[in-house]
């Protein structure tokens, strides 16, 4: 798949705009601050109906404007679809090929994207946090049903802390409806984990010979989930379920003296070793930053093998990141296999093919012209 068309209305300092792309790559130049990154999260949120920047959707809204719009044109093996996204102070409205969808987890998983910037290379260092996103953001664009699931447990978890507090105030004193969300949080955390299980095996298959590859053989890269209550992807759902629910138990005293919950998805996460050594705690930078690499190079190939097409490739001045063996490599993995925009202060010094037959944009203050 690739994007023909994209049209921003209202987008951050971008007043309005409407540009045609090759399916190939497309390098967007400009120094800091003229709107490039802007563009990457456009496309970005026009394939997943939010931003990798910001959780606060007002953010996205010209500072002077009620609304933003971005409407894109997506080229796929069985013909064109035409997507829309009206952002406003009122919510998000999603249209797919002219029609507006009434939940956003129907829309998600037509444009599928692969977004690869600098605050990935944290994905192995940073916070659980980052690496429960980077999760869930890439099961949602091939399991629609995961985002919804999702939304409901983060539904079901904030009546749950909200009542917890309750608890721990004393302000309610009866425990009948606490056992209720638990029962409710059980059933669709026992979803999420067995989903999550699933993807992070079908990851390590992609990602463990392309870090070979890049590590020119002498690394074997293993991904591990990290559940925060003990269970196994072997087990039998009734079997995870009754785990979950004797932790429940143990802790429900201890949640209701801290008025949170303790365990769930929502604490989740994802551990990467390297010759069997925790890259996170003895990894070197370079390690670390292979280890992303492989992972963002897994997905485009993981993404291909669920839906049979290639995903669109955001590279959000990361190039600059990457050392010239792993800029090499990354360059020569994306060459006429998807499309790819890329985004940098200049090109100055990359000596690859790829960037040399590219499309070549320049933004300066919120306008992108082809060169």
């Amino acid at each position: 798949m690739f994007l023909e068309q994209l049209t921003l209305k209202n987008y951050r300092n971008y007043e309005q705009g409407c540009w045609q792309f090759q399916n190939k790559v497309n390098v967007i130049l400009g120094e800091n601050a003229q709107g490039k990154t802007n563009i990457m999260e456009s496309i970005y949120v026009l394939s997943m109906a939010k931003s990798h920047r910001t959780t606060n959707d007002k953010d996205l809204i010209r500072w002077d404007k009620d609304y933003a719009k971005i409407e894109g044109k997506v080229g796929k093996k069985n013909g064109p679809i035409f997507l829309q996204l009206t952002v406003s102070k009122k919510g998000k409205k999603a249209k797919l090929n002219y029609i507006e969808q009434a939940k956003l987890s129907s829309y998600v998983g037509h444009m599928n994207v692969v977004m690869f910037a600098p605050e990935d290379l944290n994905l192995v260092k940073g916070s659980p946090q980052i690496r429960r996103r980077f999760i869930d953001m890439e099961i949602g664009q091939v399991s629609p049903v995961y985002m919804h699931e999702l939304g409901q447990y983060q539904k079901v978890l904030q009546q749950r802390n909200q009542y917890l507090k309750l608890l721990q105030s004393k302000k309610q004193t009866d425990e009948t409806f606490l056992d209720v969300l638990t029962e409710q949080l059980v059933e669709l955390a026992v979803k999420i984990t067995l989903k999550r299980y699933e993807f992070i095996e079908l990851l390590q298959t992609w990602a463990k010979p392309i870090h070979a590859e890049i590590s020119r053989g002498h690394e074997q890269l293993a991904i591990h989930y990290c559940p925060s209550v003990d269970v196994l992807d072997k087990q039998q759902w009734s079997r995870i379920v009754e785990v979950y629910n004797d932790k429940f138990t143990q802790i429900k005293t201890k949640e209701i003296e801290r008025g949170t919950t303790l365990i769930g998805p929502h604490r989740d996460d994802l551990s990467f070793t390297i010759n069997g050594k925790d890259v996170q705690t003895f990894g070197s930078q370079g390690q670390q930053r292979t280890t992303a690499l492989s992972l963002k190079l897994a997905e485009i190939d993981l993404i291909f093998s669920e839906i049979g097409e290639y995903p669109i490739l955001l590279l959000d001045d990361v190039l600059s990141e990457l050392d010239d063996f792993r800029q090499t490599h990354l360059l020569n993995a994306i060459q006429g296999k998807v499309q790819t925009f890329v985004t940098t202060t200049s090109i100055d010094g990359i000596e690859h093919r790829v960037v040399r037959d590219a499309d070549v944009y320049e933004v300066v203050s919120g306008q992108m012209m082809r060169r």
